[in-house]
């Protein structure tokens, strides 16, 4: 109870915010390879956010060096350092 009564004290401390992508359509990734899952070397591009699957957020991906697209779980996926991500990617600079 003394839990619950110091929350009631200091107000409310913060909304809670439901689990997000990482990543957006547009966005630069790595795909990380494993002994399960071989991927082409090189930039991958979202193509799509999907919903989650088995606790972990889907994307589908496609990479310049394949000619089709994968489908990856988030945790496989990294930023790809220097590229511009989500919105400034589909955005032209002023």
């Amino acid at each position: 109870m003394a839990t619950m009564d110091a929350r009631r004290r200091s107000g409310p401390s913060g909304a809670y915010t439901a689990p997000s992508h990482l990543f957006h359509v547009g966005d630069a990734v790595n795909v990380r390879r494993s002994y399960l899952h071989a991927a082409a070397t090189g930039v991958y591009h979202v193509v799509a956010t999907l919903p989650p699957s088995e606790g972990q957020f889907q994307y589908r991906v496609r990479s310049e060096a394949e000619r089709y697209e994968r489908v990856v779980s988030q945790d496989r996926l990294e930023a790809v350092a220097g590229e511009r991500q989500g919105a400034l990617a589909r955005k032209p600079l002023s």
